[in-house]
């Protein structure tokens, strides 16, 4: 009899507490990793972002998601990687260009977003190659942006990716990537 009555309360506290919680209530979530903490583990720092140089914003955020404008290749010293794959660059080049584009896109993502830990996960990815026509090796490119979007953000960083090919880019550089990240 006690056991019974036992799981009765058990049953009805159970009930009561769910349904305190409104479906409709938002839930605010962070990650349980510290990605500014693992940025230091990776040996990355994150640049400043200078002023937009057209009529266009670093990101634009549409309720949970963030849309990251294209962003090149720019090397700490602010230098730009140029060149066109299969013809100036190698695909080992091409990778770490891309590489390079994955830490622009981190800092804008740090500079609209405030805080990495806000980062749900990296949805999907644009990749863009300034390759010669007979070029066949864009995939292994924008690997150098998704393979370093893993490393940051682990299985949250996977996503969908389209890596295409370009006749040019604009400044004549290696790479351009979009992103669109959903956050908390």
């Amino acid at each position: 009899m006690r056991l019974v009555t036992l799981s009765l309360l058990m049953l009805a506290f159970l009930s009561c507490s769910q349904a305190s919680e409104s479906p409709d209530s938002p839930t605010v979530q962070t990650s349980a990793t510290d990605y500014s903490e693992r940025l230091k583990e990776l040996g990355i720092t994150l640049p400043e972002l200078g002023v937009p140089q057209a009529n266009y914003v670093h990101a634009v955020r549409s309720g949970k998601l963030v849309f990251l404008a294209g962003k090149g290749p720019s090397r700490p010293d602010g230098s730009r990687v140029t060149g066109r794959l299969g013809d100036d660059l190698t695909v080992e080049q091409g990778y770490e260009a891309a590489r390079l584009v994955g830490i622009q896109q981190l800092a804008a993502l740090q500079q609209e977003l405030g805080d990495l830990n806000r980062v749900k996960r990296i949805v999907k990815v644009h990749g863009m190659v300034n390759a010669t026509p007979d070029f066949k090796d864009h995939s292994k490119v924008i690997n150098g942006f998704s393979d370093l979007m893993v490393e940051v953000f682990g299985e949250q960083g996977k996503h969908a990716r389209a890596a295409v090919g370009m006749g040019s880019l604009p400044g004549g550089i290696a790479v351009e990537i979009e992103v669109i990240a959903e956050t908390y």
